[in-house]
C-alpha cells in the first residue's frame, strides 16, 4: 500500500517513568490523537487497516499519535491505568512534541481521555472530534452490554495467544466486520504483537468503569462527534448520548457497522469531509473552499454576525439565547437564515467559515 508520509518514532517518559512511544507524522498545523487500545506505532503505520487514516490526517496537518500504556512500542508492564494516569501520558506526548495548541481526537477508549485532558487544558485544547467514543465505559451502559463485555474480556487471557485465531476472529468480526482477508489477517497478528494477553485484558478493562458525563456540560471547546449506525463495538445510543451531552456538539451519523472505518466504504468519505470541514481544510470540500465566500459572509447582518461568533466559541444555542437575552427560538432562526446566507449544511461548517473571516473560534 502507498504511504505518502513519514513518521518519526520516539520514546518519552511520562509522568510516573513509563516509556511512551510517540510517533509524529506530516507537516503543517498539529492535530492529536490520544492514544487507545490495541495500537503499535509501527505495525499500524504499514497496515491496510490504519494507513489511509494516516494518509489522511498527515496530509495537510503533522499529527502526533502515540501507544497508550500496556500495548505497542510503549512500555507493557504498568500497575497504573487509571484515567489520570492515561491522561498524563497524553500530557507527556503533547509537551515532548512541542505542541502547544491542537484539534485533540478521541477514539474509542481515546475519547475519555480526550474529554478529561480538554476540560482539564481548555487554553490547549482547540477541539474535539470523537469517533465512535463514548463518555460511560461498557461496565456503565446497558446490563446486555456489560455482560457481553465481561465474557470477551474472560476470554482474551486463555484465547489471545493460541495458534487457532478462532478467538480473535471474534474480535475482528466485532470491529470490522466488513473487512477482506487481508483486513482480517492483519487485525488478528496485532492483537499478538501489541500486548500480552493478560495486559492487553486489564487495560480494556481499565475502560470499563471509566465515566466522564459529568465532564460534558462543562466542554468549552468546539466537538464534532462522529458515530456509526450499526457499530457492534461501541453501541451508537452511546455516541448520541455523548453529543448530546456537550454543549454546541455536531452529530454526524455515519452510515457503517465496521467500527474502523474501511477506505472502500461511503462513511470513510463522509468521515473525511466532516473533519475536513471542522478543522479548516482546503484539500476536501467544505465550507472554508468555495469562491464567492467572502461575499455571503458579508450579507449577514450585525446580529446574525453575533450568533454566530457565539456558536464559533463552542455556545449551545440555550447558552447563546441567554447570552443575548433572546429566546432560543430566536437563535434557532437566526441560524436557519445564516446556513442559509452561508450556504452550509452543519454547525461544523458554519464553524469553519466563522473563522476563515476572522470570528473568534475555540
Amino acid at each position: 500500500g502507498r504511504q505518502t508520509q513519514k513518521q518519526t518514532i520516539r520514546i518519552n517518559r511520562s509522568r510516573d517513568g513509563k516509556r511512551i512511544a510517540l510517533a509524529p507524522s506530516g507537516q503543517g498545523t498539529p492535530v492529536v490523537k490520544a492514544g487507545n487500545w490495541l495500537s503499535h506505532q509501527e505495525f499500524d503505520w504499514q497496515s491496510p487497516v490504519w494507513r489511509h487514516w494516516f494518509d489522511f490526517l498527515s496530509s495537510a496537518h503533522r499529527l502526533v499519535r502515540y501507544d497508550a500504556r500496556g500495548c505497542g512500542l510503549s512500555d507493557w508492564k504498568v500497575d497504573d491505568l487509571c484515567l489520570d494516569a492515561q491522561v498524563a501520558d497524553l500530557e507527556a506526548v503533547v509537551d515532548a512534541a512541542q505542541v502547544e495548541r491542537f484539534p485533540l481526537i478521541g477514539s474509542p477508549q481515546g475519547g475519555v481521555v480526550a474529554i478529561e485532558c480538554a476540560w482539564r487544558h481548555p487554553e490547549r485544547v482547540s477541539g474535539l472530534i470523537l469517533y465512535g467514543a463514548f463518555a460511560r465505559g461498557w461496565f456503565l451502559a446497558h446490563p446486555d452490554s456489560a455482560q457481553q463485555a465481561r465474557a470477551l474480556f474472560e476470554l482474551i487471557g486463555p484465547g489471545w495467544g493460541q495458534e487457532n485465531p478462532a478467538f480473535r476472529q471474534i474480535f475482528t468480526a466485532l470491529f470490522i466486520p466488513d473487512a477482506n482477508p487481508e483486513q482480517e489477517q492483519w487485525f488478528g497478528d496485532l492483537m499478538r504483537v501489541t500486548s500480552r494477553p493478560e495486559i492487553a485484558a486489564n487495560v480494556i478493562r481499565s475502560f470499563g468503569d471509566a465515566d466522564v458525563r459529568h465532564r460534558l456540560a462543562e466542554l468549552r471547546v468546539p466537538t464534532l462527534v462522529l458515530h456509526g449506525r450499526r457499530d457492534a463495538t461501541i453501541p451508537f445510543g452511546l455516541g448520541r448520548e455523548l453529543a448530546a451531552g456537550i454543549p454546541g456538539a455536531v452529530f454526524v451519523e455515519l452510515d457503517s457497522r465496521n467500527h474502523i472505518l474501511l477506505e472502500t466504504e461511503p462513511a470513510w468519505a463522509r468521515f473525511k469531509q466532516e473533519v475536513a470541514a471542522f478543522l479548516g481544510d482546503a484539500t476536501v470540500p467544505s465550507a472554508a473552499a468555495r469562491p464567492g465566500d467572502r461575499e455571503r459572509f458579508d450579507s449577514l447582518t450585525a446580529r446574525e454576525r453575533g450568533v454566530l461568533e457565539l456558536v464559533a466559541r463552542g455556545l449551545s444555542n440555550s447558552e447563546i439565547a441567554k447570552t443575548l437575552f433572546i429566546s432560543e427560538k430566536t437563535v434557532r432562526n437566526h441560524l436557519t437564515s445564516i446556513f442559509d446566507k452561508l450556504d452550509v449544511d452543519s454547525r461544523a461548517r458554519a464553524i469553519v467559515l466563522a473563522r476563515d473571516h476572522g470570528l473568534a473560534g475555540p
